[in-house]
């Protein structure tokens, strides 16, 4: 198989089928059904909670609150009296009285079947006592502060950063300075969220339960009931979209362990989709303060980026927002900050392309913003302010192909047909536009396993405890193993998404690639020194005195590169020696190349948008991208990968806001009626590209990440498109209609 020739996606046909069993599917005898009671308050105390109702109604097998709740042996004990959570501290269930957000679990019912259960939970009366809320971020963003976190850490990278003389900005020949708006933006994955727990005496747990990584998840619930950990076992092999939710144990977990171990028997929870709103995070909403200077030839002079994202009032989550700034353009004055504003909300979490696709929307926004004021086309305001360097950490780049991403994705785009002047360009009674941004997001590669076993029938087995949330992990990996090992794909089975297998990190971050597919790469190097080893210990091997580096693994063969005449079969050299298989397991980390170079993946959108004159509607008829994250493993599934970045940003540009009623501190967007994601009518034809050269300094494999990347600079790219068809800049998302007409 040639490097441009592609799988197809491992455990498609299953998935297709309806076969795959996903957390929610697991068929186990005397299976019991649980239902998370919620608070209608965002503040307050719980002054009393009727159950007696409940707990008659038929099928009921219990209620539980804070009153009657076991203990969870690793929570702190609680203390009398009670006191609110410091910031800092985790949630924790059924812990005490205290109502921190609205939709915080209050009460757990466990019954024979979900419908019993549902019932049940209607019954149920909690009393309040409510105090004054603060949900509103615009009303409360005074009150932002540094984060505590930030405070104690002496190399935090969202400490304030200043980099020149960033008040160079005030002698600047040209100015911008602008506001943009993210609101809560909620992962909604088709899937919910669910959890299958099932205890074995007091002492092993397993748990089914869809999420983002086996491993982590094993540890947190280990740590919670205090278990050693190869006590908790956590299987996660079919997960139907997660975007982040998953990251990490959330409450409703916790709770269905909680009530299989108080009940000694298996126990189902599903999230409501009005549920997901308030118990698996979301993208915070964040307000950006950026200033930019340059000369009147375009050439940046200094960049100002203040950053205030949302937290709860017990946790701080801390996000990439104003670090982009700090690396993308070469820029001799640059000053960011960041800050938090508690609320009493549920915490945030990281939602794809974190931090970046919020701080890139304005990033790219204002450099298009600027490119109207001096006078210079977007693109060739980028490439004048090119950066060759990474002038943050003064170092170079491992590899960096952005000029290439410009060119390809310009000219596939037809860019150069673009009339400078907004609202110049008309299709058929249509304002049209053309709009470009960037796109950046960091390397990140995390210590890995894996383990290759070669089987006597010359099938190849290759396992790690990562996850597939929907890149398609098991297609990449298993494309890995056939090209070192010279094995047809067809051969290779991949084992992951459970937490007994070799240790990997989690799916985020677009580190998956770069870390389990290095230790796949390992693993697969070092059962071909084996195989060698026992190919020269036949008689009259004429594998003898070779090295590795002189035999090539083709067509589940082992033949000398210059004689391959000499050609034997792994399955033969298993025969030979009587053994049923060989395996090998590699550890995978990065190495001192971290300190002597920066590593990013790069790309660019460039996006083509009709604007309704008269209802302000917005549609996205064309869309290119461009990326530059290293070798491609498999082109296929990368393509996908890059167009679910390319809908997710049309999405966050056009659609997607959680809104909230703030009398009330609750969410009135509650399931996909009032909640807007893109469907196939409002996507176009996209053209995906990739730069396709290996990172000979990342990693054996050459390869860098493309998940998070693939949504970084899109919604910045559409609403540059909007000014162009319109005139209007609009800096606070999602430009709907309102904001147009």
């Amino acid at each position: 198989m040639t490097d441009k020739e592609s799988l197809d996606r491992v455990g498609g046909p299953e998935k297709v089928a309806g076969t795959a069993t996903y957390s929610a599917e697991y068929h186990l005898k005397n299976l019991a059904h649980a239902i998370l009671v919620t608070s209608i308050i965002a503040k307050g105390e719980i002054t009393g909670i009727e159950t007696r109702q409940a707990e008659k109604a038929p099928g009921v097998l219990v209620v539980l609150t804070h009153l009657n709740s076991p203990e969870i042996p690793g929570n702190p004990k609680a203390v009398q009296p009670a006191g609110r959570a410091a910031v800092g501290t985790a949630f924790r269930l059924f812990h005490d009285h205290y109502i921190y957000f609205n939709g915080q679990p209050v009460a757990l019912v466990v019954a024979e079947t979900p419908e019993k259960a549902r019932y049940a939970a209607s019954l149920i009366e909690v009393t309040y006592q409510a105090e004054q809320h603060a949900t509103d971020f615009e009303a409360n963003i005074s009150h932002a502060a540094l984060p505590v976190n930030i405070q104690r850490s002496q190399n935090s990278p969202f400490k304030d950063y200043e980099r020149g003389n960033p008040g160079a900005i005030v002698q600047a020949e040209v100015k911008i300075e602008a506001t943009y708006t993210i609101p809560t933006q909620h992962h909604q994955p088709l899937e919910p969220h669910a959890t299958i727990a099932v205890w074995e005496g007091d002492d092993k747990l397993t748990v089914y339960d869809k999420n983002q990584g086996v491993k982590s998840t094993q540890g947190n619930l280990a740590q919670a009931f205090k278990l050693k950990r190869e006590n908790v076992k956590v299987v996660s092999k079919y997960i139907g979209g997660a975007f982040g939710s998953g990251i990490r144990v959330w409450p409703h977990t916790v709770a269905a362990a909680l009530a299989a171990k108080h009940l000694k028997r298996p126990v189902k929870l599903v999230l409501g989709r009005e549920q997901m709103f308030t118990s698996v995070g979301y993208r915070p909403y964040t307000i950006q303060k950026l200033a930019i200077g340059a000369d009147r030839n375009g050439k940046l002079v200094a960049m100002v980026h203040e950053g205030t994202g949302q937290t709860s009032q017990y946790e701080e989550h801390l996000e990439r927002t104003i670090l982009a700034t700090r690396a993308l353009y070469a820029c001799p004055n640059v000053a960011t900050k960041y800050r938090l504003l508690n609320l009493d909300v549920n915490t945030p979490t990281w939602m794809r392309g974190p931090g970046d696709a919020t701080g890139m929307f304005a990033l790219e926004s204002a450099l298009d913003e600027l490119s109207y004021a001096v006078g210079i086309d977007p693109l060739e305001l980028r490439l004048r302010n090119y950066a060759e360097m990474d002038h943050e950490r003064n170092l170079p780049w491992s590899a960096k192909s952005l000029r290439k991403c410009y060119e390809t994705a310009a000219e596939a785009f037809g860019w150069k047909n673009r009339a400078a002047a907004p609202g110049s360009m008309k299709h058929k009674g249509m304002l049209t536009g053309y709009g470009m941004a960037s796109s950046l997001y960091g390397f990140h590669r995390h210590p890995a396993q894996a383990k290759a076993i070669l089987n006597r029938d010359g099938t190849l087995v290759v396992q790690s405890a990562t996850m597939d949330i929907g890149p398609g992990t098991g297609t990449a990996m298993t494309r890995i193993a056939a090209g070192r090992l010279g094995i047809s794909s067809s051969k290779i089975r991949f084992d992951l998404g459970s937490s007994d297998l070799p240790d990997a990190p989690g799916q985020n971050g677009s580190s998956t690639i770069p870390s389990v597919g290095s230790a796949v790469y390992a693993a697969c190097e070092s059962l071909k020194n084996k195989l060698l080893t026992l190919a020269a210990a036949m008689p009259g091997s004429p594998f003898q005195h070779v090295i590795t580096e002189q035999v090539l693994f083709k067509n589940g063969q082992m033949l000398l590169e210059k004689e391959t005449s000499t050609a034997i079969s792994l399955s033969e050299i298993l025969e030979h020696h009587n053994l049923q298989q060989v395996d090998a397991q590699e550890d995978s980390r990065s190495g001192a190349e971290r300190d002597k170079y920066s590593m990013y993946s790069f790309g660019c959108h460039f996006v083509e948008v009709q604007v309704n004159p008269l209802t302000g509607e917005v549609r996205v008829t064309r869309a290119v991208t461009c990326a530059d994250v290293g070798k491609i493993i498999n082109h296929k599934t990368a393509r996908s990968q890059a167009i679910g970045g390319l809908v997710g940003g049309i999405g966050m540009a056009l659609m997607e806001a959680s809104v909230m009623d703030h009398r009330f501190g609750r969410y009135v967007t509650s399931d996909f009626a009032t909640y807007h994601i893109p469907v196939h009518a409002d996507i176009p034809q996209m053209d995906v590209f990739f730069i396709d050269e290996a990172d000979q300094h990342v990693n054996a494999i050459g390869a860098k990440g493309l998940g998070e990347i693939a949504i970084v600079g899109v919604a910045a790219a559409v609403a540059n498109a909007v000014f162009h068809a319109t005139g209007k800049r609009i800096r606070e998302l999602p430009i709907t209609p309102d904001k147009l007409v």
